[in-house]
């Protein structure tokens, strides 16, 4: 299977999390990894900026490129977009990482909120997929790999927090529907959700998140390495979920993912 060594892999959201760890995965193997994010300077409550991503990418194997972009404007997408391609010739993979979340009810999510969801969630998947299209049409063996859940329409999934459920759902919507538009391309267009919360920073700061009985970001990133390595012609139009990746590639030990082994682990949203 072909595999990352060279190839140029552009994630948003990169900074920290799950996006990072997507990152260091890929450097390892030798990647060349754009940094595509907003944070400069330290934020007060989440570790990490693009430039101290782009260190742990160099130190682990890698090449990276930190990029400061807000993919809420579509100017600054293209213009993170044409660096990359001018630095290492073009874009192999897109990694639709970057995300907002408010798990509040209707009437507790201001518009301010509900916009930047919107925003850059559904709006930023979008720009993001529309801006590296051209590039990932002339690569070898292009992906578009996006953090979103299966789809399913049950209330359930939506009374909690609707708002949410409409921009998560927005981003596998256009994995459902790209995936077929760019099929005649040989893209792969996927979308990959853990069975478990992920232990991030982000989710420390989510009240009663339990970040204990979860994972750490590396299952997802290694899941997403495997799905990267299949041939983007035969394997699009799927909602892949961490664990069934793995499983698949012959890994079926998940201990070393938990942060408090022994502990039940709490499944993750939009997962039975």
């Amino acid at each position: 299977m072909p595999g990352l060594r060279e190839k140029t892999v552009f994630i948003t959201g990169a900074s920290r999390g799950i996006g990072l760890a997507i990152a260091l995965r890929a450097a390892r193997e030798g990647a060349n990894v754009v940094v595509a994010a907003k944070t400069a300077v330290p934020h007060p409550k989440l570790p990490g900026t693009v430039y101290t991503a782009a260190s742990a990418i160099e130190a682990a194997g890698g090449k990276a490129l930190p990029l400061l972009v807000d993919i809420r404007f579509e100017d600054q997408v293209r213009d993170a977009v044409q660096k990359a391609v001018e630095r290492f010739g073009g874009i192999d993979v897109l990694v639709n990482n970057a995300s907002a979340i408010s798990l509040t009810a209707t009437a507790d999510t201001p518009l301010k909120r509900f916009d930047l969801m919107m925003d850059v969630n559904l709006r930023g998947t979008y720009v993001c997929s529309q801006a590296c299209l051209p590039h990932l049409a002339k690569a070898a063996n292009p992906h578009i790999l996006t953090l979103s859940p299966p789809l399913d329409m049950r209330a359930k999934w939506f009374a909690p927090h609707v708002a949410y459920t409409i921009a998560k759902y927005g981003m596998s919507m256009c994995v459902l529907g790209m995936a077929e538009e760019f099929r005649p391309l040989g893209i792969g267009v996927n979308a990959l959700w853990p069975r478990t919360i992920i232990a991030t920073a982000a989710l420390q700061v989510i009240p009663g998140a339990e970040a204990e009985r979860g994972r750490t970001p590396e299952i997802v990133a290694d899941a997403a390495a495997h799905i990267l390595a299949q041939d983007s012609r035969k394997t699009t139009g799927n909602f892949f979920i961490d664990e069934e990746v793995l499983v698949e590639a012959g890994i079926t030990d998940f201990s070393a993912y938990s942060v408090s082994p022994g502990l039940p682990l709490r499944t993750d949203l939009f997962l039975d």
